[in-house]
């Protein structure tokens, strides 16, 4: 069903060397995060392969993508180029390969910004891409860690470090990145701020 060899050579045709072994270190990490949480680890392993499709893809084109799909996307989103690849990449994805599956629609859409509510292959995705073998950022080993022995304390801690980042570039935030945070918040900290 998920033909991710046809893929993989889409993806070298189309993106640099770094970008694609990122792509495949994804897609590894996914399959092993499906698995750990009972989720279909093909699947996953096909949405981490696909979620960064459009990154290299010039601006123009990625904004195309984005003013034709349809989907709901807010004005900071719209005024943050970092975070065009993956609106872009979800519709590209439905328009030029015919995926129709909302959950790796949805995974490859929301793996920058994040959402409340996430679904847990869009979680899997999400962390797949933050803690991939080729990151290296200081506490990747933590968060590492983290992403395999408390799913909700992951992403809150996910979303936390993605808003610090944000924050510390003087960027905007996206309402869904705020209220992915404010779920994950609850989710993992009700009760502590008494």
């Amino acid at each position: 069903m998920y033909n991710a060899d046809e893929k993989k050579k889409f993806l070298k045709n189309r993106l640099s060397q770094k970008r694609y072994t990122h792509s495949l270190n994804v897609a590894e990490e996914c399959r092993k995060l499906a698995v750990k949480y009972g989720e279909d680890p093909d699947k996953a392993y096909y949405a981490g392969l696909l979620h960064d499709i459009c990154k290299e893809i010039p601006a123009e084109e990625q904004k195309q993508l984005i003013l034709e799909s349809g989907f709901s996307v807010c004005r900071e989103e719209l005024e943050t180029h970092s975070l065009w690849h993956a609106i872009a990449g979800a519709y590209f994805i439905k328009k030029e390969f015919g995926i129709e599956d909302i959950d790796i629609i949805n995974a490859i859409r929301f793996h920058t910004a994040g959402r409340a509510g996430m679904t847990r292959l869009e979680e899997i995705v999400y962390l797949g891409d933050l803690i991939s073998a080729d990151r290296d950022y200081k506490d990747v080993d933590k968060m590492r860690k983290l992403s395999y022995s408390d799913l909700n304390k992951a992403m809150f801690e996910a979303f936390a470090f993605s808003i610090k980042s944000v924050v510390k570039k003087d960027g905007l935030l996206p309402v869904c990145t705020v209220e992915g945070y404010n779920f994950y918040a609850r989710l993992c900290c009700a009760g502590k701020q008494k």
